[in-house]
């Protein structure tokens, strides 16, 4: 068995696949999000300005998908609120994914750093607010009354990821860095290993079904559906920390 740190911070970044897994559509792939779709259309600043109707219509339907019950937290995410709630020093999740089957599994300390579905954000008064109803170009913000002015609160393409700086940190000064369901094509998520790698020796573990493309940065890789793989690294983790 390898061995790994008992205690000190870890940091786990989840993506698309975590949330698959649970029912979810990936943004790429047959059947993706983005099929039939271009991202120009629905998912930069200057398509909501151009067609808002359209992309509030995109993103209404993905809200639609976390109110079906059959969309839950699957074993993964379950594991990794069990690994916050017993591992002997701190877990951050850091996810880019916008949907809230973390927050549902039982994670408590986590950022979105890609946004969240289930909030909006006013362009007027700059509010980011609790949503989970459709959005529509007529809807009123709650905070300063204005009309027209409320978009999902998404990052978008050509936007800066949030909490960037907090992430940072994190990963110059964690024990154990592992990266759950990513592709490694997303920037800035993709360079988070090389960030652990250039600060210390905490080692680095992907997990996915298949390699992603920065899987040569990585001191582990497994290979297989996270909700086998992540409860029993997890298992592993508190095992050792015990």
């Amino acid at each position: 068995m390898k061995r790994y740190p008992t205690d000190g911070l870890i940091v786990v970044l989840t993506g698309a696949g975590i949330s698959a897994e649970s029912g979810l559509a990936t943004f790429r792939g047959a059947g993706g999000l983005w099929e039939g779709h271009r991202v120009e259309d629905v998912a930069t600043p200057e398509a909501f300005a151009r067609n808002p109707a359209l992309v509030q219509r995109f993103y209404n339907l993905r809200r639609a998908q976390l109110r079906d019950p059959a969309v839950r937290p699957n074993a993964a995410h379950r594991a990794l609120a069990r690994l916050e709630r017993e591992w002997p020093g701190e877990v951050l999740v850091v996810t880019q994914n916008v949907d809230d089957l973390h927050e549902r599994a039982g994670t408590r300390n986590l950022i979105h750093m890609h946004g969240e579905l289930l909030r909006a954000l006013c362009l007027a008064c700059n509010d980011s607010m609790p949503w989970s109803e459709d959005l529509s170009p007529e809807a009123v913000c709650p905070s300063c009354g204005g009309k027209g002015g409320l978009r999902p609160d998404i990052v978008w393409f050509g936007e800066m990821p949030y909490r960037m700086d907090e992430i940072y940190d994190a990963l110059t000064r964690c024990a154990l860095f592992l990266s759950i369901g990513t592709s490694g094509q997303v920037y800035p998520a993709a360079g988070f290993v090389e960030v652990v790698r250039e600060s210390g020796e905490a080692p680095t573990i992907e997990i996915n079904l298949e390699p992603s493309a920065t899987r040569s940065r990585f001191s582990e890789h497994r290979s297989g559906a996270a909700g086998e793989l992540v409860p029993a690294l997890v298992d592993e983790l508190l095992a050792q920390a015990s």
